[in-house]
């Protein structure tokens, strides 16, 4: 497939908010815990525990992103600090964290709710003969089952995790180590398709693979530049379409 002037070879995708729906299925599983787990005692409804949830968690992952933090702490965190500012003690609120990760990370997989024009990109990807591979910063242990349980396993050729090297997105070992699973290693037949431009896309340029940054109209994130080097799609159908699939 050809692509500003290059051979694409392999296409990569982040999984959360590219192809799976991560924002709505989170949330779905965020009021499941809140139901199962009696959190109204200290929350007055879903929303406010969402929210507050939502208030932590996404400062978190940009702070893993930069490498400041673990994903151990992260996961802790994400819902330890909700917690204590409802007036949970410290104490009782670190031992509902742990029992809360595993929780939500089950609620979370068991959701199926996948993005506009997901399986349309990848059925053309495959007729087009393209490698397909998904590159993430989410946890192993959840990540292979979201994907399995929305249904899309079957159109990707290879999954590279931040896990598998303890790397994030956007440090270019990542893309270096997903070259090299791929075996190919010629950066210029790669491209990068993600919602983050921090992360998915300029990390992906500095690897020196082309990208395009999906625009998150599917979730609340706000709308933002493309680093410069990268093509911008609003939908999955347009980034089909900036490809010639």
């Amino acid at each position: 497939m050809k692509y500003n002037g290059s051979d694409i070879k392999w296409v990569w995708l982040d999984l959360d908010d590219t192809l799976i729906d991560f924002t709505l299925n989170s949330r779905r599983a965020l009021d499941r815990l809140y139901r199962e787990e009696g959190l109204g005692q200290w929350f007055p409804d879903a929303d406010t525990w969402r929210e507050c949830y939502e208030g932590h968690n996404y400062p978190l992952w940009d702070q893993l992103s930069r490498g400041e933090i673990t994903t151990v702490f992260l996961r802790m965190e994400r819902f330890r600090r909700p917690l204590t500012d409802a007036g949970v003690d410290n104490c009782v609120a670190i031992r509902m964290s742990e029992r809360f990760d595993p929780l939500y990370l089950d609620f979370l997989a068991q959701e199926k709710a996948t993005v506009d024009g997901a399986f349309d990109l990848l059925r053309r990807l495959y007729v087009a003969e393209v490698r397909v591979g998904v590159l993430s910063n989410g946890f192993a242990d959840v990540q292979h089952r979201k994907m399995r349980n929305a249904g899309i396993s079957p159109y990707i050729d290879l999954t590279v995790l931040s896990d598998d090297i303890g790397i994030p997105k956007p440090d270019i070992r990542l893309y270096r180590h997903a070259m090299e699973r791929a075996a190919c290693t010629d950066a210029s037949a790669h491209l990068m398709i993600g919602d983050n431009p921090d992360t998915d896309i300029a990390g992906a340029l500095r690897a020196g693979w082309q990208a395009i940054l999906l625009q998150p109209q599917h979730c609340d994130k706000a709308r933002k530049t493309p680093p410069e080097g990268a093509a911008s799609a609003d939908t999955l159908a347009e980034a089909a379409s900036l490809l010639g699939i």
